[in-house]
């Protein structure tokens, strides 16, 4: 008689937990999936949502405290949009315009030049003494210490270290003897993000301010290419050496140079990569404050100056403009995700084909 029940409750099981057939989810196990991808989008979605609503309503309906429902809670309102977007549009507009151009120019620049970096490290096998390199660090050390110390036009002193290195690295290279190899240059290159950006962004600040660069789009772009560019290495690297050698071998055995199969071959199948790494690149140049703080005033200012700016006005924190300002911040990073996504999703699904 007690056997009746456990058998009732193992079918029940079974149909609750057991897959009806390959590549599809059982009903309990679907319910609990689905129920925890909703309770977290919630999660993940409910800071947007909430800036959404802020950024329709009025001063009196922010400082009221705590309500979410529009029509029901507050009564909405355009008065944030048109404050930025009508009355103080110039600056708004001309915040957002640096934004775009410099996070698209330091982003193409970061991956065009690291992708090539990643690409040589992956094929190339590297032997540079580290003699010549502390040489190098030695002479550049002197020449920055001219420019600051004694005044000496950056030009002549750059040109003249430069030539100084060129002279003893031919005299000294063969009394050096320790060597370094392509994992040392990896380490060192990625070691420069582990390296606090509050620390050199005062030497940054002054070396930009000795060439009469401050508060223009170029300085902060080559400043923003530098420091993302260490991630763009080591994240092309990967993606590099996972592809087969075999077919950049057959490609120039049959008279294509080392950039043709690069951009022939190596590009096409690291697609996948180079789009992830893209999205990655653009976020952290879109959404960087520290050195776009120091390196600009006016001219240069890009959209997180502009939010916090926000911060510190006589009438207090503006809840309702800074939520405008955000809502229109990451229009662009969202769409780029949703360009670049279906590569990453095609390169994912090639992955599984040939696995």
């Amino acid at each position: 008689m007690s056997k009746t029940p456990n058998s009732a409750e193992r079918s029940l099981g079974a149909r609750l937990f057991e897959p009806p057939s390959i590549g599809r989810m059982a009903p309990g196990t679907k319910l609990i999936v689905y129920t925890l991808l909703l309770v977290w989008s919630a999660f993940v979605l409910f800071p947007i949502y909430w800036v959404l609503i802020t950024s329709f309503k009025q001063p009196i309906d922010v400082n009221n405290g705590p309500v979410y429902l529009p029509w029901i809670d507050f009564s909405p309102s355009l008065h944030a949009w048109k404050e930025l977007f009508v009355f103080d549009y110039k600056d708004t507009l001309k915040a957002y315009l640096n934004s775009i151009i410099i996070a698209l120019c330091s982003t193409a620049m970061s991956v065009a030049i690291g992708s090539m970096a990643a690409y040589a490290l992956a094929r190339i096998k590297y032997r540079p003494k580290l003699g010549t390199i502390l040489l190098f660090v030695a002479l550049m050390a002197a020449a920055f210490v001219t420019i600051g110390v004694y005044g000496v036009d950056w030009r002549v002193a750059v040109a003249v270290a430069a030539a100084v290195f060129f002279f003893l690295a031919k005299a000294l290279s063969h009394r050096f003897t320790v060597t370094l190899s392509n994992g040392d240059i990896l380490f060192w290159m990625i070691s420069q993000r582990i390296l606090a950006p509050i620390v050199v962004v005062v030497p940054i600040y002054i070396m930009f301010q000795t060439v009469r660069l401050l508060d223009t789009h170029i300085a902060i772009i080559l400043t923003y290419s530098v420091v993302n560019l260490p991630i763009v290495i080591w994240l092309m690297y990967d993606f590099f050496v996972s592809i087969p050698i075999d077919l950049e071998e057959s490609a120039q055995l049959d008279g294509a140079t080392r950039i043709m199969t690069f951009r022939e071959i190596v590009l096409p199948l690291s697609k996948p990569g180079l789009a992830a790494t893209t999205l990655l690149v653009m976020i952290l140049a879109w959404n960087e404050y520290l050195f776009a703080l120091f390196l600009s005033t006016t001219h240069a200012q890009t959209m997180p100056i502009l939010v916090a700016a926000m911060n510190a006005g006589e009438r207090g924190i503006l809840w309702w403009s800074m939520s405008v300002v955000i809502i229109v911040m990451i229009i662009p990073v969202v769409l780029m995700a949703f360009f670049l996504q279906r590569f990453i999703s095609k390169g994912v699904l090639l992955g599984a084909v040939k696995g």
